[in-house]
C-alpha cells in the first residue's frame, strides 16, 4: 500500500495520484470496490513474470460522479490499463466500436415524446469487463493492491479491462449478441441502435458505450427486457430519463427540454470567464477579419481544448454551430483574433446559459429540411459555407455548418452543393425512420432560397458554369425524379438555416434561434429543481411506472394507433 500524504485531500477534489486517494476514506473505499469487482469478474489470473511477456502498465483514475443538481452522488475509482503499451498486430488487431449518433438520439426522443412513451435509462457497471480478450495480454498488478504472497507475478488478462485498445469492441460485441438473442434487430443506419418490432410492439434500445436508453410502446416488454439485461450484466436502473451523456432532460407540457447549463457553467469557470460581460450573438455580424495582421497564439492548447468542449455543447445548441465550425478551421494556427472570438462565444453562452433544445410533442412527424449557403463568405480563402437543418415534426433532429471543399464560381453553385449535402442527410434519415417503423408517406420537402438551384434540381438543363458539379446535379435530380424528396423555393426571410452559414445581426439571430428549437429554459429548470426536491420520495416509489396507453384518446389520435398497440409480449421476447 502507498503511504498517506501528510495533508489529506479535500472531499470535493479528485485525487491526482494513488497516495492522495489512499489518504481519504471515501476514495480508498472506491478503490477497494473497484478491485473487488475486478476479482469477482475473474478479470485476470496471477502468473509468473517472463522476459518474453509484454507487460503493460496500469493506473488508477478518479472521478466525482454528480447528480442533476451538482451534488456528489458517489466517488468513482477506475483501474485502467495503459493501452499505449500494447503492440499492434501482437496485442490487438481490430479496435473499432460504434456509438450512437446524436441525430439518432434526437430522432428517437422526438418519436418517444410525441407518442408519450416512457424513456428508461440504464448504466452498466464495469461494462468492459463483460467482454473477453482473445490475445495473450499481461498487465502489472495495480498499485495499492499488490498480492503480498506473489509480489513479482503479473496479471494475465481474461477480460477486456478499461484502457485496452480492443476493450470497447469486445463489450459492444457481447452486448450486441445478447440483444440479438432477445429478438432485437441491429439497425443498418446506426449500429448502436437496436429495434424490436413484432406483433404491434415497438422497442428501441440506444447504446452509448455503457449508457443505454430504452423506449417503446409496451412498458411490460421494457421491464422484462431490463430484467433480462440485469440478469446478464451488472447494471443500475436509473429510471426515467433525466441526465444522459451530461445532458439534463426535463419533461414539460410541450415535450422534453434538453439542457447543458451545468456544462456551460463549468466551462465558464474553468476558462475564468464566469465574470465576463454577456453579448447577444456568438459572433460579431461583421465576421472575422482577415487573419494576416493578427499574431499567432504562443500556446494553442487552451484554444483547442475550448473548441473541443464547444463542439460537444453544440449537441443541444445549434445556435453556436456556425461560430464553432468557423473557429475550428484555425486549430492548426490560431491567432489572437481567433482567441478573442472564442471568448465571445463564451460570453454569449453566459447570457444564454439556460437555453436548450426543446424536443416538441407533435401529432405529425413530417420530415422537412432547410438548406442554405454563404457564397465566398470566407474572407481569407473565398470558400463558401454550407448549412442545413432537418426537422422531424417541429423538432430539429440534425444540423450542420461546414466549409465547402471547393470554391464555387456562383451563388447557385454554392447553394447546389449545400442542397447535395442536405439531400444526403435526408436520405439517411429516411432510411433510419423506415427502420424505426415510421416510413414517410410523402416525399420530404427540402427548402432552398436560391431560385437557380431550385430550378436546376428539377429540370434537365446543363449550364456551362455548372458542368464541373455534374455528380451533385445527377444525385439531386435522381432523388427528385424518384420522388424520394422534393426541393422547394423559400423566401430568404424564412430561411431557418441562415444562421448556420454566416454571422447575423442580433435581432435576426434571436428570431431564427427561437424558430430552430432553442428556447430559454430558466423557468423550466427552476421548476424542475424545486419539483425534484419536493417530490423525491414519491418519485422513488413510482419509479418505472408509465402512463403509456392509459388514455383511450391517445390510442385513437391520428398517426399514433399503429405505434400504440401493445398486445401480450411474453411470447415474443426470447
Amino acid at each position: 500500500m502507498h503511504l498517506a500524504t501528510k495533508y489529506p485531500l479535500p472531499t470535493t477534489v479528485e485525487p491526482s495520484c494513488v497516495s492522495q486517494a489512499l489518504s481519504h476514506p471515501q476514495w480508498r473505499r472506491a478503490m477497494s470496490d473497484e478491485f473487488d469487482a475486478l476479482v469477482r469478474q475473474g478479470t485476470w489470473d496471477l502468473v509468473p513474470a517472463s522476459p518474453t511477456q509484454n507487460v503493460i502498465g496500469c493506473k488508477w483514475v478518479f472521478r466525482l460522479k454528480r447528480g442533476k443538481n451538482g451534488e456528489i452522488e458517489r466517488y468513482k475509482a477506475r483501474l485502467v490499463a495503459k493501452g499505449f503499451h500494447q503492440r499492434p498486430g501482437h496485442d490487438y488487431s481490430n479496435t473499432f466500436s460504434p456509438v450512437i449518433k446524436p441525430t439518432t438520439i434526437r430522432t428517437v426522443l422526438t418519436i418517444a415524446v410525441s407518442q408519450a412513451w416512457p424513456i428508461r435509462q440504464l448504466d452498466v457497471n464495469n461494462a468492459f469487463l463483460h467482454g473477453f480478450v482473445e490475445e495473450d495480454l499481461y498487465m502489472a498488478q495495480p498499485a495499492g493492491f499488490i498480492d503480498q504472497n506473489l509480489p513479482h507475478h503479473v496479471c494475465k488478462l481474461k477480460k477486456a479491462i478499461y484502457g485496452l485498445k480492443q476493450a470497447p469492441r469486445a463489450w459492444y460485441t457481447e452486448l450486441k449478441q445478447f440483444l440479438l438473442a432477445c429478438g432485437l434487430v441491429n439497425s443498418r443506419s446506426d449500429c448502436s441502435l437496436f429495434i424490436y418490432n413484432k406483433s404491434g410492439i415497438i422497442i428501441y434500445v440506444l447504446v452509448y458505450v455503457d449508457d443505454l436508453l430504452i423506449t417503446g410502446n409496451s412498458t411490460a416488454f421494457i421491464s422484462d427486457l431490463i430484467t433480462k439485461l440485469g440478469q446478464k450484466f451488472s447494471l443500475k436502473d436509473l429510471g426515467e430519463l433525466s441526465l444522459f451523456l451530461g445532458v439534463e432532460a426535463v419533461k414539460t407540457s410541450a415535450g422534453l427540454f434538453l439542457s447543458q447549463h451545468r456544462y456551460i457553467n463549468d466551462l465558464l469557470q474553468k476558462s475564468k470567464m464566469d465574470g465576463a460581460k454577456t453579448v447577444a450573438t456568438p459572433m460579431s455580424s461583421s465576421g472575422l477579419s482577415p487573419q494576416s495582421g493578427s499574431p499567432l497564439l504562443s500556446d494553442a492548447t487552451a484554444y483547442r481544448q475550448l473548441l473541443g468542449s464547444l463542439q460537444y455543447l453544440s449537441l443541444t445548441r445549434p445556435d453556436i454551430s456556425f461560430a464553432v465550425n468557423k473557429l475550428s478551421q484555425y486549430m492548426h494556427c490560431p491567432t489572437e483574433l481567433h482567441w478573442q472570438a472564442v471568448k465571445r462565444i463564451l460570453r454569449y453562452l453566459k447570457g444564454t446559459m439556460f437555453h436548450g433544445l426543446m424536443i416538441r410533442s407533435s401529432s405529425s412527424l413530417a420530415l422537412h429540411a432547410f438548406s442554405d449557403s454563404d457564397w465566398a463568405g470566407d474572407k481569407d480563402t473565398f470558400v463558401s459555407t454550407t448549412g442545413y437543418l432537418v426537422f422531424l415534426g417541429a423538432t430539429p433532429i440534425s444540423w450542420k455548418a461546414s466549409k465547402q471543399k471547393a470554391i464555387a464560381r456562383s451563388s447557385t453553385e454554392a447553394e447546389y452543393r449545400a442542397l447535395a449535402a442536405a439531400s444526403s442527410e435526408l436520405v439517411w434519415v429516411l432510411h433510419l425512420l423506415s427502420e424505426l417503423g415510421l416510413p414517410s408517406g410523402t416525399p420530404p420537402v427540402l427548402y432552398c432560397d436560391n431560385v437557380g438551384a431550385t430550378y436546376l434540381s428539377s429540370n434537365p438543363v446543363m449550364h456551362s458554369r455548372m458542368k464541373h458539379i455534374a455528380i451533385d446535379l445527377h444525385f439531386i435530380r435522381d432523388l427528385v425524379d424518384k420522388r424520394i424528396l422534393c426541393v422547394s423555393h423559400i423566401a430568404s426571410a424564412d430561411q431557418l438555416a441562415d444562421g448556420l452559414t454566416k454571422p447575423l445581426p442580433s435581432f435576426r439571430f434571436a428570431l431564427l434561434r427561437s424558430k430552430i428549437g432553442v428556447v430559454d429554459g430558466s423557468t423550466i429548470l427552476r421548476g424542475h429543481i424545486k419539483a425534484t426536491a419536493d417530490t423525491a420520495p414519491s418519485m422513488a416509489q413510482s419509479h418505472g411506472k408509465s402512463k403509456l396507453n392509459d388514455s383511450p384518446s391517445m390510442a385513437q389520435s391520428p398517426g399514433k394507433s399503429s405505434l400504440d398497440d401493445s398486445p401480450d409480449y411474453s411470447a415474443n421476447l426470447q
